[in-house]
């Protein structure tokens, strides 16, 4: 088969350059229109449903709306598990599914479901809403809208009807939600002393507001020639047009409106607040869609509130408090200048080493070329491009050039020998095929070792399959490249241009200075043997000493605070509080913007009460990066008895994914009742706070805060002709209000809602004496038909797995995580638990713990399937063997890598370390298969010299690929932790000091070993 695919590119040979060439050009523009992302979609699929229950406590919510919602909703297919969360008048259920499912086809089912259980909830809740599709990291740019002239009712106009409804018809947006919306209410404020005076009902006042507001269809009017269409004007348009509604007749004279009642614009109880830049305004988050390109939907979005401009006079815009498009276009950057230096340093290598720009340049077109042919397979694959796949092709940049290189390198030699006795058709294929083991069974290695990371699950899988993707796929795409451009490219280029003499003065040097060495050690082979055995477990020695974490910290300049107060704090106090920390913050040297949002938003990510708040700042690149982190951590530590953390928002989105909540260990403790698991939460927490290197450690914010309870009794109630149903919706119409109808001005909705006034609202003794209407038509204090008293409840209530459950979170700093983790283990095991409660321990460990078994485990079966490439190529079981002993060594540069970078050994180091096994065995086939050819095509015997010329011969071609692999990683480990390569420079750290070490083992110990261990092959003869 390689026979004929090569035979077929040396006789086609101008039309596989031809059709080469036609396929970069045509690969450059698909590259062009691919979608660009930071990091793969790597939340697993999720459907979140949103249902108020205005008035209801979380109690209420939690046995009245979330359990019902859960109960329909279990056993959905590919389900994995429920979350929800229940507080004050609103429930928040949320389905995790398997990794792979089709959120589509999940929505629909889940959303069949919904339609059976709307029957069964109450009938204060509202329909239950599905929020639209978003992607894992969710927010895509957040607005602030702020005025000097206009009023905060104007502005939630303006975003609600104006930069809403543009904004939501951006493709790519899923989901626009507005925090510190206060949207605006003609209010009928009723006193029900003024009531009663007046003599009328609260009904009445009601159903005045609601004829007054009513719309009514006009019908038509006929004409001999043509229909009419009968149009009632709306009567109201002004707050000023309700004063002169009638609400009754009194002795034929009009009660009005405004005489019985006060009539204000105002806004509803607000759920949530929004500061931006030290002052109240209105911010939009926008969340996007998972399969959206966030640089194409954020330049969308620009090019939208360019256009609104003129549309939004006085309003201060500001889209530049969180846009992780600036990290992207960081990142990207980034990796592509590394791509480009790294590329010039291959080709730099090349030169040095060829020493013939044909041969060179036919080398180095393998760059391109299979770079080009990998991308292009990975646009009709589907999904981004995005720093995990670019980091695949940096890595396997050096080795893209590798079979390239070793089939020149050999054709080039072998064109020197027989130039003038064979035909160069007859030398090139012959050459090709002499080298064909060392780079078909190379290529199948390189696959099998990384192979994997292809069975990872979780997040981890959805990290790094992406990169083990465009890695094997280059690596193919140059085992194509290698088996057609690069035969046919030498046919055309090289006959009559190698000249014998011509042969790189670097190499001579090289090989002249190796021969001598490679000598001594094979003279002194016992003594290498064990310093090489001791370097190895020196590195083994090592391991337990190295730090361990899941992901690096990644080095974004978008960070977020959560800025948690004691329960029921109110959005007054968490304003004054945000507004004097966005000062401090702003005051720094580099911050640039601040924005907070506290509370929710109407149908928004955030399922929190008022005393939560999210704060947002973004910092400078040209600042010091360290320093000014450290200031505002500093900052922020100056509000004690407040919970708080500093993240960048791709770690706070990562530890969301594993846990739900933000933490690197999370203890996750489940039971009955409330009360005994904030009791035993509290004792974990005090438990694990002596633990080294713990920091940011807390207990979920759910406490029982005070709550007034209404308690009706029945027996007075029917004394007084009462029922329980009245009472209630007259206090929920006084302290709420209750919306009688609407007024449609200039394309806005404006409610028309019947309220008590403000006094009712203001203590307890003003509840407990509000008047109530008897059907007699007298009037009743509330006291005197219900019990008001004030008592503790949950402030909220979050379940997992039909389970109430709790959370203690905490992160590591300066210490092991694993370490750290596993402490956390035993000193949460240690403690006694009723029957009922367990705890859970979990976080970003137990991800790195999975996923470093899985790799372990596969990675033994790996290295069965390399034995069996091996053994397939040589047919002997102690070749086989050979290459495989010398592997071990290969990792011990790893090691040096590791400790190079800092000493922390993260998921990607294991990666590298995977790699570098590839590279290693790729090598070692090389050489071992020119040991043999050496005996059986050219007869030389089995000895010493046949060791030095063998080596020496595949000294330029091991040389190139090391150095080539190692300079198109240099710009990756130099950079350090750029944006963009935080997981990539660990791995090309461990990368690079595996390729040392595996040199030495390809051109040290390989040669020593079969030398002990080689045996003499049969020539032809």
């Amino acid at each position: 088969m390689i026979r004929w695919i090569l035979n077929l590119s040396l006789r086609l040979r101008v039309v596989v350059v031809v059709a080469m060439a036609a396929l970069l050009i045509a690969g450059l523009d698909l590259w062009r229109r691919t979608p660009m992302d930071v990091f793969p979609e790597f939340a697993p699929p999720r459907i979140e449903i949103q249902t108020e229950a205005p008035g209801l406590s979380p109690q209420q919510v939690e046995t009245l709306v979330s359990a019902p919602i859960e109960n329909a909703l279990n056993g959905t297919p590919w389900l994995e598990t429920i979350r929800s969360t229940s507080v004050p008048g609103l429930s928040s259920v949320v389905l995790f599914f398997q990794q792979g499912t089709d959120l589509l086809s999940a929505r629909q089912l889940v959303q069949e479901r919904l339609s059976r259980v709307s029957r069964l909830l109450p009938a204060v809740a509202h329909p239950p809403v599905m929020l639209a599709p978003i992607s894992s990291t969710g927010r895509i740019l957040m607005i602030g809208m702020t005025s000097a002239r206009l009023s905060r009712m104007d502005l939630s106009a303006l975003a609600r009807w104006t930069v809403l409804p543009r904004l939501l018809a951006v493709p790519g947006v899923a989901n626009v939600s507005i925090w510190g919306e206060r949207p605006r209410q003609f209010q009928i404020q009723v006193d029900p002393q003024q009531l009663r005076a007046a003599g009328l009902t609260l009904d009445e006042v009601e159903q005045a507001g609601r004829l007054a507001t009513r719309l009514a269809n006009g019908g038509f009017l006929d004409t001999p020639n043509q229909r009419l269409v009968i149009n009632h004007l709306p009567a109201v348009q002004t707050i000023q047009d309700l004063t002169s509604v009638p609400v009754k007749y009194v002795n034929g004279v009009p009660l009005l409106l405004g005489q019985v009642a006060r009539l204000r614009e105002g806004y509803p109880p607000p759920i949530g607040d929004a500061v931006i830049n030290d002052t109240t305004g209105v911010l939009l988050v926008v969340e996007k869609q998972p399969w959206a390109n966030t640089l194409e939907t954020t330049r969308l979005l620009e090019e939208a509130l360019a256009a609104l401009k003129p549309a939004l006079p006085d309003v201060e815009i500001d889209a530049h408090l969180f846009r992780p498009a600036t990290f992207i276009e960081m990142s990207l950057n980034n990796l592509n200048r590394a791509l480009l230096i790294g590329c010039v340093l291959v080709v730099i290598v090349l030169s040095f080493f060829l020493y013939n720009w044909r041969s060179a340049l036919i080398s180095a077109l393998a760059l391109p070329a299979s770079l080009i042919v990998a991308g292009i397979l990975l646009h009709y694959q589907g999904g981004t491009v995005n720093t995990m796949i670019l980091a695949g092709l940096a890595i396997a940049l050096g080795e893209v050039v590798d079979d390239a290189i070793i089939d020149v390198e050999n054709i080039v030699r072998r064109l020197r020998e027989h130039q003038a006795s064979r035909s160069a058709f007859r030398v090139v294929l012959e050459a090709s095929l002499e080298v064909r083991s060392a780079v078909v069974f190379g290529s199948m290695i390189v696959v099998l070792v990384l192979l994997p990371v292809f069975f990872l699950t979780g997040l981890a899988g959805t990290f790094f399959r992406p990169l083990a993707e465009s890695y094997v796929l280059a690596i193919l795409s140059s085992l194509l490249v290698a088996l057609t451009l690069t035969p046919a490219l030498a046919l055309l280029l090289l006959p009559g241009s190698v000249e014998r003499e011509r042969v790189s003065p670097l190499v001579q040097r090289l090989r002249a200075a190796y021969e001598k060495w490679l000598q001594k050690s094979l003279e002194a082979s016992q003594t290498v043997l064990l310093g090489l055995g001791g370097l190895f477990v020196i590195s083994v020695l090592l391991l337990p000493f190295l730090k361990e974490e899941f992901l690096p910290r990644f080095r974004e300049y978008d960070f977020l605070m959560h800025w948690v107060e004691k329960p029921s704090t109110s959005l007054q106090a968490m304003d004054r509080l945000v507004m004097r920390l966005s000062k401090e913050l702003r005051s720094i040297p580099g911050v640039k913007h601040f924005a907070g949002h506290i509370g929710r938003a109407e149908l928004g990510e955030e399922t929190v009460a008022t005393n939560f708040g999210e704060l947002w700042i973004s910092v400078d690149p040209s600042v010091d990066y360290q320093e000014t982190m450290e200031k505002v951590e500093q900052a922020v530590a100056g509000y004690p008895g407040l919970y708080h953390d500093v993240l960048t928002f791709l770690r706070e989105r990562i530890e969301e994914v594993l846990t739900g909540t933000s933490g690197s260990i999370v203890v996750r403790l489940y039971g009955p009742d409330l009360a005994r698991l904030i009791e035993k939460a509290e004792q974990i927490r005090d438990t694990l706070r002596t633990i080294p290197h713990i920091s940011d450690l807390a207990v979920e914010q759910i406490r029982m805060v005070p709550q007034i309870n209404i308690r009706f009794r029945p027996d007075r109630g029917a004394a007084a002709g009462l029922t329980a149903g009245q009472v209630r919706e007259a206090v929920a119409t006084f302290l709420q209000g209750a919306r009688v109808g609407q007024v449609y001005r200039d394309q806005t909705v404006i409610d028309v809602v019947v309220t008590g006034v403000p006094e009712l609202r203001n203590n307890l003794e003003a509840l407990q004496n509000l008047l109530l209407r008897t059907p007699a038509g007298g009037y009743l204090p509330l006291k005197a038909v219900a019990d008001v008293s004030i008592e503790p409840s949950p402030n909220a209530i979050t379940r997992e797995g039909a389970s109430r459950k709790i959370d203690i979170s905490c992160n590591v700093r300066g210490g092991n995580l694993n370490r750290v983790a596993r402490e956390v283990e035993q000193r949460v095991a240690a403690l006694h638990y009723e029957p009922g409660y367990h705890p859970e321990v979990l976080g970003e460990f137990k991800a790195q713990q999975a996923a470093r078994n899985r790799l372990l485990s596969l990675g033994l079966l790996s290295l069965v399937g390399v034995f069996l490439v091996l053994y397939t190529d040589f047919q002997s079981l102690h070749l086989s063997v050979l290459v495989l002993l010398g592997l071990p060594l290969a990792l011990t540069g790893g090691v040096l890598g590791v400790l190079a970078g800092g000493g922390v050994l993260s998921l990607g180091s294991i990666i590298g370390f995977i790699t570098v096994l590839g590279v290693a065995a790729r090598n070692g086939i090389m050489l071992i298969a020119h040991y043999r050819h050496l005996q059986r095509e050219e007869g030389m015997p089995f000895g010493r010299a046949l060791i030095i010329r063998g080596a020496s011969e595949r000294l330029s071609p091991i040389l190139m690929t090391a150095l080539t692999t190692a300079l198109a990683l240099l710009p990756i480990a130099l950079g350090g932790s750029r944006p963009g390569q935080e997981i990539e420079h660990p791995m090309a750290l461990v990368i690079l000091g595996g390729l040392l070490t595996s040199t030495v083992l390809n051109l040290f110990l390989l040669p020593l070993l079969y030398q002990r261990f080689g045996r003499p092959e049969r020539g032809k003869g």
